[in-house]
């Protein structure tokens, strides 16, 4: 097994964590704030906009099994990357888009799926691509919340299509 980790931002975090729960060779997925000023953030903290943090989700993956690039491609299938600050009706910095790295290798293949990825939106990509920062798990209540709560309106309005979109595109990627 080979490792590897990658930090994906895009919008809500249970939609984005909702989707790689069911990527094939992804190990885990643990919702979380990463980029801002404040150690420890609570959702409270973030949900101000002060502190700077975009909800993320901390993606540990088998490269043996699924590459970044496959991953990166779904993350763009899943998400809005043109828009600035937002997904969908969640506004706020801490909504963005964004990919934080661990090395220039990781920054490369980034760049490079952006480009690839252009192609697909009229409007530019505006995913933040920076280094990784201090990653700060979420609370309980946020982690696995699609499984644990795919009856509510949120997760039947918004996760459900995103879910759909990615098992529509990568149907070999779902495991």
């Amino acid at each position: 097994m080979k490792k590897e980790r990658i930090l994906l931002g895009g919008g809500c975090f249970w939609c984005i964590e909702a989707v790689y729960g069911n990527v094939k060779g992804v190990l885990s997925a643990v919702s979380g704030y990463a980029g801002g000023a404040r150690a420890n953030p609570t959702y409270e903290n973030i949900c101000s906009g002060a502190t700077g943090h975009a909800e993320v989700v901390d993606i540990s993956y088998d490269a043996d099994i699924i590459s970044l690039e496959e991953i990166l491609d779904i993350f763009f299938t899943v998400h809005n990357p043109t828009t600035l600050n937002a997904q969908g009706a969640d506004k706020g910095t801490q909504y963005r888009s964004v990919i934080y790295y661990a090395n220039e290798q990781e920054k490369e293949i980034i760049d490079a799926s952006i480009v690839k990825n252009q192609k697909d939106f009229t409007d530019k990509i505006v995913t933040e691509v920076s280094p990784l920062p201090e990653v700060y798990p979420a609370e309980s209540y946020h982690q696995n919340y699609y499984n644990l709560n795919s009856s509510q309106g949120y997760c039947q309005v918004v996760i459900v299509p995103k879910l759909q979109k990615f098992m529509t595109k990568f149907p070999e990627k779902l495991s």
